[in-house]
């Protein structure tokens, strides 16, 4: 046992992602005091003695925790890496031991799709939460209490958090030191870390261009996405949407809701969002052609919403982004 103030237990399960795993453990152990003293004692723990193999598809290796289940209700943090299995049934004593270990007061987080684990655990209900934006809609769709945000970094509920893919880990990590220590604590394991100061919890994750996750929809809805998706410049309203999809506008809302994860209005807007990426990456068109080639109609249109989703401006997003030489709009 160290002399830190803190324990953080970082529960590995069967084919836990390597990165994952290894995010708590880099961020929190690099906090220390002035007087470098550790801030936090780390355990990697496991519900079951025995050496445990991370997931295949990262490259998988073999390690051995050194703690077991119990340690878990003796830690002031617990973060829960994504693994492979998340698609599958949750195991069951890792719901268990998250759901005692929440009604004793410890804080729990996830990385990535270490979320569906605290869904399973009923953990997320009521509140707000995220994961990878791949598997966003999917979380929604098994999990309709919990209020699924794909495009944010990580989401803080106060007892509760959730992180979105990779690196967001990272993020989130830090945040917790902040939370801890303060500011100054988290930017001095930022420095040791060699990386930036943490991203804000809200600050958009930066998607690949597909359109909004549809993994879920059924074969009746599919054709009704891809009719919007080339529609983007119409105006489009609930009741052309309905009247493409052959169904009322409720029974419209309630199939995006159960198998695409948002509103058909949501989908849309965020569809346009992407749109408008693709053509600030790919073109030299000003800002206004943009706004009406991705359906918002006006410049100033555009730049709310899209400030709202990506968190920044189309200007900014262009310069960072762009793979033409143009100049700005």
């Amino acid at each position: 046992m160290t002399s830190a103030e803190r324990v953080v237990a970082v529960l590995a399960v069967d084919g836990v992602v390597g990165f994952d795993l290894s995010v708590p453990c880099q961020v929190f152990g690099m906090a220390a005091d002035a007087g470098e003293r550790p801030r936090y004692e780390i355990r990697v723990c496991a519900l079951r003695p025995g050496p445990m193999a991370t997931a295949e598809q990262f490259g998988a290796f073999s390690f051995h925790p050194s703690w077991g289940a119990d340690a878990l209700g003796q830690a002031h943090t617990i973060v829960v890496p994504g693994y492979e299995g998340f698609l599958d049934e949750p195991p069951e004593d890792a719901v268990a031991a998250l759901r005692s270990a929440a009604e004793s007061g410890v804080r729990i987080a996830s990385v990535c799709t270490g979320a569906f684990l605290l869904a399973a655990s009923g953990l997320l209900d009521g509140g707000r939460a995220t994961t990878h934006w791949r598997y966003a809609a999917e979380l929604a769709r098994r999990h309709p209490a919990v209020e699924v945000d794909p495009a944010v970094l990580f989401v803080d509920n106060g007892q509760v958090l959730t992180s979105a893919g990779v690196a967001s880990g990272l993020d989130m990590c830090l945040h917790l030191v902040s939370r801890d220590y303060g500011a100054s604590a988290a930017a001095a394991t930022a420095r040791r870390l060699v990386m930036p100061l943490q991203r804000g919890g809200g600050q958009a994750q930066y998607l690949d261009h597909e359109p909004p996750p549809s993994e879920g929809a059924s074969a009746g809805l599919q054709p009704t996405l891809e009719w919007m998706e080339a529609n983007l410049d119409r105006p489009l309203g609930l009741k052309d949407i309905a009247r493409q999809a052959g169904l009322s506008v409720r029974s419209l809302n309630r199939h995006f809701r159960e198998q695409v994860g948002t509103t058909p209005l949501q989908w849309l807007l965020r569809a346009r969002v992407h749109r408008a990426q693709r053509l600030l990456e790919t073109t030299d068109l000003a800002v206004d052609r943009v706004a009406e080639r991705s359906g918002f109609g006006s410049a100033a249109t555009l730049r709310h919403h899209f400030s709202r989703v990506v968190e920044t401006s189309p200007q900014s997003y262009r310069r960072a982004f762009s793979l033409t030489t143009a100049s700005d709009d």
